[in-house]
């Protein structure tokens, strides 16, 4: 009886974080912030989204998986440290956070069983996309003098 508690609660858990995680992630910002963050920083997660909405050459697990975690890695440290006075994840980060790594272990099973892996790291480019607009937004919010950071660092 114990085990089945366990197992309903655990289910119960992923299920409200997956709810709240959804709930975030419809979260509408008042421009597209996120195009200034890949293109200052590098990120690869819309080409990712594109070649897997595109249907074009199919992307390879290696690099996909890769890709994927060089730019969570990336955004997660601009999340904490770009125009960001606390230095502090806010709890929906934290929540973002926690649902990407739960993802990309979905991902990873569903890549072992040969099940569908699109609508996996179709999430994991949303949540993605997600910090990447709080983070331009965070860029905007900064003002060097009369220039937005992003027009200071798009002019190095």
């Amino acid at each position: 009886m114990s085990t089945l508690i366990l197992i309903l609660s655990v289910g119960f858990f992923f299920f409200y974080l997956q709810g709240i995680c959804q709930k975030i992630l419809r979260r509408q910002f008042a421009q597209a912030f996120w195009h200034t963050a890949v293109n200052v920083n590098g990120l690869e997660f819309p080409s990712v989204r594109k070649a897997l909405e595109g249907g074009g050459d199919p992307l390879q697990y290696p690099r996909l998986m890769l890709t994927l975690r060089c730019d969570f890695m990336a955004l997660t440290y601009l999340l904490k440290n770009a125009g960001n006075a606390n230095q502090r994840y806010t709890l929906e980060e934290r929540f973002l956070i926690a649902y990407f790594k739960l993802v990309v272990v979905s991902l990873v099973t569903r890549h072992w069983l040969r099940l569908q892996e699109k609508p996996a790291a179709l999430k994991l480019t949303a949540i993605l996309k997600y910090f990447a607009n709080v983070v331009g937004e965070r860029m905007n919010a900064v003002r060097f003098g009369n220039m937005a950071a992003s027009d200071y660092l798009s002019n190095l």
